[in-house]
């Protein structure tokens, strides 16, 4: 008998033709604008670095010094995102925003946000200032850091603005709050049509949309619906939808077969089956990340801030620096991230200098000169 998490092709077409209610359709969103920044009189690019906060000035003077190294046709230009009053609202600084959009792409270190305090997510509020509306989380084995998996390959895309985390909460009678989970049209097809165009740049040859129409039947079945209506329009990519349930139980069983698709999805789901992926390869340290917008790009680690470390020269910088090795091929500048990209794995994958989250006794400085060393050869 099969288990109650195992659907038919017959019980799933059910699902799809049954329980995702039809909507109308709306004008398509706006296409993300390639990076369009030009170079300067001194030949470089100018790049906005978020060195964040904890660790994150470490890390960031890593990548720094290694790109350097590497002869990165990139200057930095450093802001500050710390929230000021304006209006009686916390808002990032007008410096930083000016800068961000005038670059058109930043890299930012890890933000810690109180927990508990009422206080908003630096990163959530990022989000919203540039309306970074798909995040971009790949997740591959590292050769010589051993997991339970070496043929982890996924990438997923999330719905970044609204879903559960549109911040829409307030409390009904005492004890009893109410959360509201926004799911919009413009940015459902929006995200549907960054993953086929992800999907068909990278040679992926599925998309598969996650989700919980079965139970959010008007807010996924939204989402689905305008995944289906995207799809038509890229008859070269297969499409299928799951639900998130069974992706969780089957990619922790076997992620091999997620190694063909880019998956897309909700917000939420997103922020989970992401770190549940990063998990199949070692963790959050070795994740890169990136947050595409129309106008803008940020690209960031998305592990914490790891106060405990902060100054004590422990830190990975892999997470980081792969995230803006996403940044440079973004900027067209691919033959830079395949050599320092080359120079961090085969590092990582003699064991010899590594970090203590990667199992060795090496500083970061350490870790970073071993990197820079390769790059010279």
């Amino acid at each position: 008998m099969l288990s109650s998490r195992t659907l038919s092709g017959v019980a799933q077409g059910a699902l799809r033709n049954a329980k995702v209610q039809p909507f109308r359709c709306y004008a398509s969103a706006s296409p993300t604008a390639a990076f369009a920044s030009k170079k300067g009189s001194n030949g470089k690019y100018t790049v906005t670095l978020i060195p964040g906060d904890g660790i994150g000035p470490e890390i960031s003077q890593s990548v720094k010094d290694i790109y350097t190294a590497a002869n990165v046709p990139i200057q930095w230009e450093e802001v500050d995102v710390t929230p000021v009053l304006k209006g009686g609202k916390t808002v990032i600084p007008e410096p930083a925003i000016h800068s961000v959009k005038k670059n058109t792409v930043a890299l930012k270190g890890p933000l810690a946000t109180p927990i508990g305090k009422g206080h908003v997510s630096l990163n959530l509020t990022l989000r919203r200032t540039f309306n970074l509306f798909a995040n971009v989380r790949p997740c591959v084995s590292i050769k010589g850091f051993k997991t339970p998996y070496d043929d982890v390959n996924t990438v997923l895309i999330r719905e970044n603005t609204e879903g559960e985390y549109s911040g829409i909460e307030h409390e009904v009678v005492d004890g009893v709050v109410q959360s509201i989970k926004l799911i919009t049209w413009e940015a459902s097809e929006r995200v549907a049509r960054y993953a086929f165009h992800y999907a068909q740049s990278q040679g992926r040859r599925r998309v598969t949309a996650v989700h919980k129409a079965n139970i959010m039947k008007m807010s996924d079945g939204m989402f689905l619906s305008a995944c289906r209506q995207v799809s038509k329009e890229f008859p070269q990519i297969t499409y299928d939808e799951d639900l998130l349930d069974r992706v969780c139980l089957q990619i922790t069983q076997n992620p091999r077969p997620y190694s063909d698709r880019v998956m897309v999805m909700p917000n939420l789901y997103g922020d989970i089956l992401s770190d549940m992926c990063a998990g199949l390869i070692g963790g959050l340290g070795l994740t890169p990340s990136g947050n595409i917008g129309r106008d803008a790009s940020i690209f960031e680690a998305v592990h914490g801030s790891a106060p405990d470390i902060a100054g004590k020269g422990l830190a990975n910088p892999t997470a980081l620096l792969l995230s803006s090795m996403m940044m440079l091929r973004h900027m067209g500048l691919d033959d830079y991230a395949v050599k320092i990209e080359s120079a961090a794995l085969s590092t990582i994958a003699e064991g010899k200098t590594i970090t203590g989250d990667l199992g060795g006794k090496s500083s970061t400085k350490e870790f970073t000169s071993t990197i820079i060393e390769k790059l010279s050869k």
